[in-house]
């Protein structure tokens, strides 16, 4: 391609929007340009780079028996009320955009395809004979961000690949499963990606059993905890450890002390010179269910650690069926207003101990009541374990010590781990590990379903003995445009993109310093037809600019060799600079073709 015949413009400025490097190069570079609050248009540079990550998840999928195909992006809204998840998508995470068309009916534009997919799966499938099956798309998905940022990293649309897998059961459904745990590596390792793989939550979506594909870089929203060892990771979201063992209490008599501004831990523990992992704090969350009940969950956790928010959830969802409800809408501490709404007297807010008493919620129905008007109590197991502890005394500006479950308190039945394990916590497979910390960008999560949604839509097949039996499914999901900027985040330096060669929009860029030089235009023309002869991607800089601009804007957009057709010429030779390593060599014009042809053959192997 000729850049003087390209759609192509340069920033030499950061654009205002864009908070992390990867978001400010492709801007300035010239691979997308923002349309509105999370929605980019991808530039001719973009869209090969996103072709690419395509073909290389399409290959590694097709290897593995999966069926290529192209679902809905507008979907009933009766299949997700039939999955139970259309108030999860619409109101409680919001991020599905929905839509009436002109009959009134409700409509939504597709963030994942499991309703649909489990549709086809119900007409079409009847006989263990079918299974097992598993089909794949790419295309472009919708969400509705609460906070768009990052560019392609989280915005409102974004590209896609989304497999889905229908088993007889769970020992077929794990094979596909390790087959595409394989596959995952294969794309990342392919593309020329650091990652890591992790165990992760599996949310929304749901199922027994998920992991993460990880891109490590410093701006990656997610941290990662793993061991040296390589035998264990884990999304912070999921992970478990030992914490560091308790102290040994220093109070061994009850009593009732005054704290005054000891509203944190921190504070607490210096006035009683204390370790905080001889104190219980408490918590107070307001949890709203689908069926408008509202409870009022009391977490009781050692004052060294930290509620783990996403383990919470997962508990309180289980707990949905006691009170008469399916998911969560929402979770939150309650604020002032909230509290107004059912509190009796004003809570004893960073005084309140574990015992906190029931008459503290008034429970009128009309606004809103809370369920029973009783607390849900639930204890962290680092908590569960403490003897002679610290807590709050349910009056401000007092705190009990010297306290003890089955005396002072009564032990909560709910015993769990809801605590976030960190890092510096040691390993529970091995406890001489230790848990060390990364960030990453998530950019591929394979989940073990199972029958969740085929149970719930009817989806069933007979087996070898004539039972109808729900189908055993798998989801697999890998973000493309996601990935394609990681890969930026990843690798940059100050003047711009160092992109992997398997993935870079093209391979070669030679550049003209003097077009009014008749001898660098002829051998650059000349090497320009021989390298696209030879299938090497290459462009051409004829742009009537400067040889400086030229410069930059290579380095800018990040293509992996640099030719330039400079003074070198005279002695029958050119300049070979890689972006990556800025090495920068004469070699003679007749031997370009094949030096390429090599050095990007090794890119592609390594």
């Amino acid at each position: 391609m000729r850049l003087s015949q390209m759609l192509f413009v340069t920033l030499r400025e950061d654009p205002k929007e864009a908070e992390i490097p990867s978001h400010k190069l492709l801007v300035r570079a010239g691979y997308i340009r923002r349309i509105g609050s999370g929605i980019y248009a991808y530039l001719p540079l973009m869209w090969r780079v996103l072709q690419k990550v395509s073909q290389i998840v399409r290959e590694e999928m097709n290897a593995t028996g999966a069926q290529e195909c192209l679902l809905p992006q507008v979907q009933p809204a009766e299949l997700w009320r039939e999955s139970g998840r259309w108030d999860t998508y619409t109101k409680a995470e919001g991020i599905m955009f929905s839509l009436t068309d002109r009959r009134k009916r409700e409509l939504a534009l597709g963030p994942t395809h499991e309703e649909v997919i489990t549709t086809i799966a119900k007409d079409m499938i009847r006989s263990h004979q079918q299974l097992p099956i598993h089909l794949y798309q790419i295309q472009t998905k919708f969400r509705d961000e609460i906070r768009p940022r990052f560019g392609l990293m989280r915005g409102r649309e974004f590209i896609m690949k989304d497999g889905y897998s229908f088993h007889s059961d769970e020992e077929s459904l794990k094979k596909t499963y390790r087959d595409m745990d394989q596959a995952y590596r294969n794309m990342l390792s392919r593309c020329g990606l650091q990652y890591r793989a992790v165990e992760a939550d599996s949310g929304a979506i749901g199922g027994s059993g998920s992991q993460e594909f990880m891109v490590l870089a410093e701006a990656g929203e997610d941290e990662v905890l793993y061991t040296e060892d390589g035998k264990y990771a884990a999304n912070t979201e999921k992970a478990v450890s030992l914490p560091v063992d308790a102290e040994i209490s220093s109070f061994t008599e009850y009593k009732k002390l005054e704290t005054p501004d000891t509203t944190t831990i921190a504070t607490l523990a210096n006035l009683l010179k204390c370790s905080p992992t001889q104190i219980v704090k408490n918590v107070l969350y307001q949890v709203a269910y689908d069926n408008g009940t509202t409870v009022l969950v009391l977490i009781s956790i050692r004052g060294d650690q930290e509620v783990n928010e996403v383990k919470l959830q997962n508990e309180l969802t289980k707990l949905a069926p006691e009170f008469g409800a399916k998911t969560i809408l929402s979770l939150t501490v309650p604020d002032q207003e909230a509290q107004e709404k059912w509190a009796t007297k004003p809570l004893p807010l960073g005084y309140i101990s574990p015992g906190l008493p029931d008459y503290y919620i008034s429970n009128p129905w009309d606004k809103g009541g809370i369920h029973d008007g009783k607390f849900v109590r639930i204890v962290d197991q680092t908590a569960s374990e403490l003897k002679n502890f610290v807590t709050g005394a349910d009056d401000s500006g007092y705190h009990v010590v010297g306290a003890n479950w089955g005396k002072e308190f009564t032990l909560p039945k709910r015993i769990v781990d809801i605590r976030k394990a960190q890092k510096g916590d040691r390993a529970v497979h091995d406890p001489n590990q230790i848990l060390h910390s990364a960030r990453g960008i998530e950019v591929g999560h394979i989940f073990q379903l199972g029958i969740k949604y085929s149970q719930a839509m009817g989806a069933t097949f007979t087996n070898e003995q004539g039972e109808e039996l729900p189908l055993v499914m798998g989801c697999y999901g890998v973000g493309v445009s996601r990935l394609a900027q990681s890969a930026v985040e990843q690798s940059y330096d100050k003047d711009g993109i160092i992109w992997p060669v398997a993935i870079a929009p093209y391979q070669v860029i030679i550049a003209i310093p003097n077009i009014t030089d008749v001898q660098q235009v002829e051998i650059a023309e000349k090497l320009y037809t021989e390298l696209k002869q030879a299938g090497i991607e290459t462009l051409l800089d004829d742009r009537n600019e400067r040889a400086g601009v030229k410069f930059k804007d290579a380095d800018l957009i990040g293509i992996p060799y640099r030719i330039v057709t400079g003074r070198s010429i005279k002695s029958g030779k050119v300049e070979l600079v890689e972006r990556a390593t800025r090495n920068s060599q004469e070699i003679a014009i007749e031997d370009v073709v094949s030096t390429l042809k090599h050095n990007i053959q090794a890119a592609l192997e390594n």
